[in-house]
Formats: C-alpha cells, structure tokens, sequence
C-alpha cells in the first residue's frame, strides 16, 4: 500500500513541476528585440568593431564572476545589465571617463525584498557621447566622487555593497544611449583577458588595463 501511494504521489508531482518549469522559464524570457542581436553579439555569430570598447569596472589584475548577463532569465529578463560578484568594499572603477551626474550614498539597507530597492546607491556617469552608465548597490558612503565631478576611465569611483533589491553583495551596471530623447539600455564590448567581448554569464574575467 505504501509502494502505491509513493508511485502515485509521482505521477502527481511530476506534470506540476514540469508545468512550473515551463510556466517560469516562459515568463522570464524578454521580448526586447534587443535580446537576440545582444545573444548573437554574445557568442559571436555577428560582430561588432564599431562601439565603444569598455574596460571592466574594477581595477587591473582583478577577476570577477559574472553572474548575470545581458537579458539574463531572472532580474535582468528585461534589462540589458551585467551582475558583477563583488565583496563589499571593492572598488569600483569607471569603465568610461565622463562627468557624474548623479550621487546616492545614504542608503544603508538591502535585501530580496522590492521594498528595498529606494536604497539601492549608485553613481551615474556621463560620458562624451551622451551615453551614461549607472554603478548600483555601492556601500553606504560609498561613493568617492561628487556631482560634477570629471573621471576618467579606470578611476575609482566607488565601493561595492548589498544595498538596494539585491540578493547578495555585487555590482550591477547599466549602460544608456538616447534615441531622440528616448532613453534605452545598450549592450557594451569591454575589454578583458579574453580580449574585447560581449561579457557572457558564469564567467570570470580579468582586467588585463594598465593604470595611467
């Protein structure tokens, strides 16, 4: 009888979990027309030698684990972001020079929770062209640039943190280009040990930049 119940409760248990597997993979698939050029880019079936090449936002010899991509399936389905592991404390570097634009610092809280997302730091960065890139969850105080302020690229302009909606301490960045007033987010090339890519998700790469 115990054998029977066993086998039943499988035949039970197995279409409802592979109807949530199906149900979630399905929701987290972005519709962007910019996730299938951005996953071709990724894995080099076209190319690109026109953009600008990005150095890696942490300082040279340093290697950090990408753990989520552009379009990811989970917080960044309909973003065009990168995740970077970072212990807090880590400085952060521009990945372009440009001027800030904006500062916030006296956030001090974070968690998996939406609620926390109003105290998520971040310095954003113009950049000649118009374009900007944001800098998120830096550590409370932990900007080490002001509004106004003129960076170049590889300055440190930060220090990592968990504040804001995040899981765990890392730094997640954002690049934007404005399409005649039209802000929208933009995959970006960097440059690294592997030479200059698209980043890819569940990879280390290390910034092989000289200081000035």
């Amino acid at each position: 009888m115990e054998t029977k119940i066993k086998m039943m409760s499988r035949i039970l248990i197995l279409p409802l979990f592979f109807f949530l597997v199906l149900v979630v993979t399905s929701c987290y698939v972005s519709k962007d027309p910019q996730r299938a050029q951005t996953k071709k880019l990724q894995k080099g079936i076209i190319k690109d030698d026109s953009s600008y090449v990005y150095r890696l936002p942490y300082e040279p010899g340093e290697s950090h684990l990408l753990v989520q991509g552009y379009f990811s399936r989970y917080s960044h389905r309909n973003r065009a972001a990168l995740d970077f592991k970072m212990k807090r404390g880590t400085k952060i570097c521009a990945v372009r020079g440009g001027v800030v634009i904006r500062v916030k610092e006296d956030g001090d809280k974070g968690g998996w929770n939406r609620k926390y997302r109003p105290e998520g730091n971040v310095v954003v960065i113009q950049h000649e062209d118009s374009s900007r890139a944001g800098y998120w969850h830096l550590q409370l105080n932990g900007a080490l640039v002001n509004v106004g302020d003129i960076v170049e690229q590889g300055q440190v302009i930060g220090l990592s943190g968990k504040t804001g909606y995040t899981l765990f301490p890392h730094l997640h960045f954002i690049s934007w280009k404005s399409n005649r007033g039209q802000w929208r987010q933009v995959a970006t090339r960097f440059q690294t040990n592997k030479g200059i890519l698209y980043l890819r998700p569940f990879r280390k790469y290390r910034n092989t930049n000289q200081t000035n």
